[in-house]
């Protein structure tokens, strides 16, 4: 009976966490009785977007417990922070709360009570107080449609006294208002949006805790019947903290420094950038993240400067309420929950988190503990190689001068050499810094020294001296900025778990004894490539072809010099044997990146090495076949080289199927595979270390057994269809053959070898099949160009016999997991 005499107070959305944190507050001095959506826990469901469903509720209620009222806690309300007006503002926020005071008219309510927002009020200036007289002026829709909301219940609350409470941003110890959580996020993770702001640093906002805020409806409620009949009340913290301060305070407790470098961004190219992150939408779902839009919107920049600092007399005077909680105190134990349980943190906060949270958290691990020991050892490798980036800067220098040692012939390349000097220089001082950020500068350093492989090319460099000069430092930056660890963008997880071995594989398709195969044929034929370059700039009077002369007598040039000096060459902008060295350079350099585990912690490189081997190399090797059918003759150098670039092709098939295999495996599970692409991950698989980086210890003839069969193996049915397409493109010298039928058995012949020497890789043994079309059209050939008998014996034996042997599979002696049923 004690219980039904308690005064009653009704909560509309009572089942969310400020609701559930009043009715605790308040059962002991009244009867709390909730209203929320169907589907809650609550006490009396409704919708308030409909009246005859608010109608029917408070029906309901004063059958249950009378008409008698002390008061109405209004909470329910619509909120989310895309700054976008949607129509739920109005239907829940504003006409619903036209809908529950209409409906509450039937009742005898002492006082309503609303849960308002500050940010109803035009922000002040820094330094100021906002009070409860300053002029409503929301910015954006949410508290436009609180303003309104307000203007409803001036309306339509009848004879029912109303208190509005306009409050500070919430917060407590586990969680706070979107923007506060993000800016922690941001800060954690060392996101390059943490480093900027487009508004003045000083301005910042009041906050109010839970407990505060529950405290505060509470004294509203015992006070009901002595407070004005109407009126607003301001409650927050007095004590507001700027931007800047709030970075610093963040940065110290997650990371211990004692500021937090925020970089003062202009309004425009900051807004522009929010806007342009927001309508920039995946081509695939779930490449780039999990569904999460951009938090920092277009809206958000125009307010960066908004200050509101609040005057909280009125709440004093007629309440007796004042905050015991400062947002300071609190911060350090909202930041300890971060570092204890950062995955539970993201949860609870509705915050998606970064990739290498997720995959610490599914192999219970700690991600805190990942993250810590990433940095202490990125530290570690970057003090132990710092030397690479003093290099670096000293190079800058000897190319700034070069220009004046050096007779370059050409003002493009003076300037070029000058300006890319200083550019490494700066990139190369800002990347001696172990900063998120500034450590990226290492990846403008490998740009300019891209450039500089490029640019003898562009300019068509005069001299060797300003060729090498360029070339040579070039590569050189580039691997003093990327080869040397650690890697500058690499995911925790990605760099500190995981194994070498692919699932179900028997060993690393990134060991050194993998990629050494494709670095020493790329050397070959980058000296081959960078020696023909020289001929075409000028640089040097002929080349060397023991072999083959040229088509045309007259001009005395051997076929290797009339080939690099054809008009096909010529079509290009740039000297393309030079475009040849620069791909072979790149091959080297990027050959050379990363440990054994680059196939799931470097992915984008892998695929990058893997398009320079595979469609470049396919393309080189089609200008070769193409040569003897254009241009008449051969030339020795290109052939050398297209075999370099050939046989690198079944080295490299494996490391790329592995990084295709791994982030196939991330998207079925809805990871952002796109991420993972240029970050990285952790990966299931085969936990044994593979040994082969520290195998060259070993025997040579171990050493060179083990670098030229790791994943290729030549099955004796492959090495015959290769001599059948080597018979076939030497028909002109062994059979006579001529004209069309002389240039359809080169073209065939050619493709065979190219295809067999691709499938000796066991991952690209079904390729074979290919060469089954193949031999079907050396069926058919002969007879369309009318070839004599000789001819059509030899291309009839070599068609069926090439079907036949590309239907064997021939030796598979390794494991390679999900990829062995691709295997056929």
């Amino acid at each position: 009976m004690a219980k039904e005499k308690k005064p009653i107070v009704i909560i509309t959305g009572s089942e969310g966490s400020i609701g559930k944190a009043l009715k605790k507050e308040l059962k002991d001095d009244y009867t709390v009785v909730g209203f929320d959506r169907s589907g809650t826990s609550c006490d009396i469901e409704f919708d308030i977007t409909e009246y005859s469903s608010v109608k029917n509720a408070l029906k309901k209620f004063k059958k249950q417990y009378g008409k008698n009222v002390a008061s109405v806690i209004h909470l329910a309300a619509y909120f989310d922070f895309t700054g976008e007006d949607s129509p739920l503002y109005d239907t829940v926020n504003v006409v619903g709360t036209e809908y529950l005071l209409e409906g509450l008219k039937s009742l005898d309510v002492e006082r309503f009570v609303y849960s308002g927002t500050m940010l109803v009020h035009e922000p002040c200036a820094v330094g100021e107080l906002i009070n409860e007289k300053t002029a409503i002026k929301p910015k954006w829709a949410y508290p436009e449609s609180k303003a309104k909301a307000e203007d409803k219940i001036v309306k339509h609350h009848g004879k029912i006294p109303y208190t509005i409470l306009r409050l500070a941003g919430l917060y407590d110890e586990n969680s706070a208002i979107p923007t506060l959580m993000h800016q922690i996020s941001r800060i954690y993770e060392k996101e390059l949006k943490s480093f900027l702001y487009a508004g003045d640093s000083r301005a910042g906002q009041a906050f109010i805790h839970k407990k505060d805020m529950v405290s505060l409806f509470k004294k509203v409620i015992d006070k009901r019947k002595d407070l004005p009949k109407t009126g607003a009340i301001l409650a927050g913290e007095p004590e507001v903290i700027g931007y800047e301060e709030l970075q610093n305070t963040i940065g110290k407790l997650i990371h211990g420094k004692n500021e937090w470098n925020t970089i003062s961004l202009p309004k425009p190219i900051a807004k522009a950038g929010a806007y342009v992150e927001e309508q920039a939408e995946p081509i695939i779902p779930d490449a780039f993240d999990e569904g999460e839009k951009p938090f920092i919107k277009p809206f958000m920049v125009d307010m960066a400067s908004d200050h509101y600092a609040l005057d909280i007399k009125k709440a004093k005077e007629l309440l007796g309420w004042q905050p015991k909680h400062n947002i300071k105190d609190i911060l350090p134990k909202i930041i300890d929950k971060l570092k204890n349980d950062p995955a539970k943190w993201y949860k609870d906060n509705n915050i998606n988190p970064p990739e290498w949270i997720e995959s610490a958290d599914e192999k219970n691990k700690n991600p805190e503990n990942i993250r810590k020991k990433y940095d202490e050892e990125y530290k570690r490798q970057h003090h132990k190689n710092i030397w690479a980036h003093f290099l670096n800067i000293a190079l800058g220098f000897w190319l700034a001068s070069s220009p004046l040692t050096m007779n370059y012939q050409s003002t493009p390349m003076m300037w070029s050499d000058i300006i890319a000097g200083f550019l490494i220089i700066i990139c190369a001082s800002c990347s001696l810094s172990t900063g998120k950020w500034l450590r990226l500068a290492r990846f403008d350093t490998a740009l300019v020294g891209m450039w500089l492989l490029f640019a003898p090319l562009i300019f068509w460099a005069p001299t060797s001296a300003a060729y090498l000069n360029s070339t040579i430092v070039g590569a050189l930056v580039i691997g003093f900025s990327l080869l040397v660890r650690p890697f500058p963008a690499m995911s925790p997880t990605a760099a500190m778990s995981g194994p070498e071995v692919p699932p179900g594989w028997d060993f690393s398709p990134s060991s050194w004894f993998q990629r050494a195969p494709i670095i020493l044929l790329a050397f070959i034929g980058f000296y081959i490539s960078r020696y023909m370059t020289a001929y075409q700039l000028g640089h040097i009077d002929a080349v060397w072809d023991p072999f083959f002369g040229g088509y045309i007598p007259q001009d005395g040039k051997n076929g290797t010099e009339e080939i690099i000096t054809s008009s096909i060459s010529k079509a290009w902008p740039v000297p393309d044997a030079g475009l040849g060295a620069l791909t072979y350079l790149l091959e080297i350099l990027t050959g050379m990146i990363g440990s054994n585990k680059r196939w799931r912690t470097m992915p984008w490189l892998v695929l990058l090495f893997g398009f320079m081997i595979i469609p470049l190399g396919a393309i080189s090797i089609t200008f070769i076949i193409i040569q003897p059918i254009l241009l008449g003759t051969w030339c020795t150098l290109c052939l050398i080289a297209a075999a370099a670039m050939l046989i690198q092709i079944p080295y490299s098939f494996d490391e790329i199927v592995a990084t295709i295999e791994f982030l196939r495996r991330k998207a079925k599970v809805g990871k952002p595979w796109m991420k993972i692409l240029f970050t990285g991950d952790t990966d299931e698989g085969n936990k044994k270390d593979d040994k082969d980086e520290d195998n060259f210890s070993q025997k040579p003839s171990s050493i060179i057994y083990n670098i030229f069969t790791g994943g290729v193996t030549i099955p004796w049915n492959l090495a015959l269809c290769g001599l059948i397409g080597l018979w076939l493109m030497f028909t002109r010298l062994t059979l006579g053959t001529e004209g069309g039928m002389a240039n359809a058995d080169h073209l065939i012949g050619s493709l065979i070898i190219t295809i067999t020497i691709t499938a000796f890789a066991e991952v690209a043994r079904s390729l074979r099949f290919l060469n089954i079309f193949l031999g079907m059209a050396l069926l058919i050939i002969p007879f369309v160009y009318g070839a004599g008998v000789l001819a059509i014996i030899s291309s009839v034996i070599c068609g069926f016999a090439l079907i036949a042997l590309s239907l064997r599979k021939g030796e598979i002696s390794n494991n390679w997991g999900e990829w062995n049923k691709f295997i056929i």
